[in-house]
């Protein structure tokens, strides 16, 4: 049997077409996205506003390539601060519709703005009088003129090579809702801690919500006169590479680490005579108990530090080490 290869001239040929049709559905996108962001008007002021007023939830339908694009629209807002959730517009005729009530604002998500399944939620919506927003991509549409406010996506064409599969149309309607995201959150002056309650389990959400209490190790701690062959001993068994130096009273004096020993040992030919006074480190970098750890992090990060220590009224409580945080 003859074995037929195809010709390395030829598979470079396609591999050089598919990087050129990749790029350009990059540029594609980019440009569709600078063109509607270049639109953007009052329209998505009175949207901002609808939803920041809204008292309820914030409810986004959409079918097909638009309904997995409203799941993503409402995952965003709900972990910025916008209680909101997807209800499938097919569903909602099976009993769903009572998901949705009067005080809550629909987004409704239709390219042609004449789907079938989204289009028929209207007259219920109506009668509840639920606000709506619609984002399609024309603005003569049935979605369009019915609905409170109307955010317009259109593009000339999709990236697809026969302008058939939703491509450009969905990146367009996702962005759309990204911005309102990040408009509302910038009303709300939503900050990293915000974000952090609703991602507990993500390890910005983990930094953000421990305290330094939570994570510190306990510390060795020595008095001012401790010899140096003690501080050898207390720093090998802490097994933190540090110990603090306090006063009779408890009260934090300053730090030696293991790096202080080996300079201490380079600097003086005989360390019999050495105390914990002579090669403390004064005035350590501390941090309160309730301190979050995430700005534990950027405080080591600035100050270049492996360790840090946890005080309260002058006392040392406990270190925190770089791998902590």
């Amino acid at each position: 049997m003859e074995i037929v290869t195809p010709l390395r001239g030829a598979h470079s040929s396609a591999s050089s077409e598919s990087l050129t049709l990749a790029r350009r559905v990059f540029e594609d996108q980019a440009r569709a996205l600078d063109a509607i962001g270049e639109s953007l008007n009052e329209a998505f002021l009175e949207a901002v506003e609808l939803i920041l007023s809204c008292t309820g939830k914030v409810i986004v339908c959409g079918m097909g390539k638009s309904g997995i694009i409203g799941r993503k629209i409402a995952a965003t807002l709900a972990s910025t601060g916008t209680p909101s959730f997807f209800v499938h517009p097919g569903e909602a005729y099976h009993g769903d519709l009572g998901m949705i009530g009067g005080v809550d604002l629909v987004i409704l998500i239709s390219y042609s703005g004449e789907t079938d399944e989204v289009i028929k939620l209207i007259p219920y919506l109506r009668h509840i009088e639920a606000r709506t927003i619609a984002i399609t991509g024309r603005t003569d549409s049935t979605l369009a003129r019915s609905a409170n406010v109307h955010l317009d996506v259109s593009i000339e064409r999709e990236t697809c090579p026969n302008n058939l599969a939703p491509t450009t149309s969905t990146t367009a309607t996702l962005v759309m809702g990204d911005a309102l995201a990040v408009a509302l959150m910038n009303r709300r002056a939503f900050m990293p801690v915000d974000f952090a309650r609703f991602h507990p389990g993500g390890s910005l959400g983990r930094r953000l919500l421990t305290l330094a209490r939570d994570v510190m190790h306990d510390v060795p701690c020595l008095p001012a006169e401790a010899s140096f062959d003690h501080i050898v001993n207390k720093i090998s068994q802490g097994e933190r590479g540090i110990v603090c130096i306090v006063s009779p009273r408890a009260e934090l004096l300053g730090v030696i680490t293991d790096g202080d020993l080996r300079r201490a040992i380079e600097k003086f030919s005989v360390t019999d005579a050495l105390t914990a006074r002579d090669i403390m480190g004064r005035m350590p970098v501390t941090v309160a108990g309730d301190v979050n750890l995430h700005d534990c992090e950027l405080l080591m990060r600035e100050r270049k530090l492996t360790s840090l220590i946890v005080a309260e009224s002058g006392r040392p409580l406990g270190v925190i080490k770089s791998f902590d945080a």
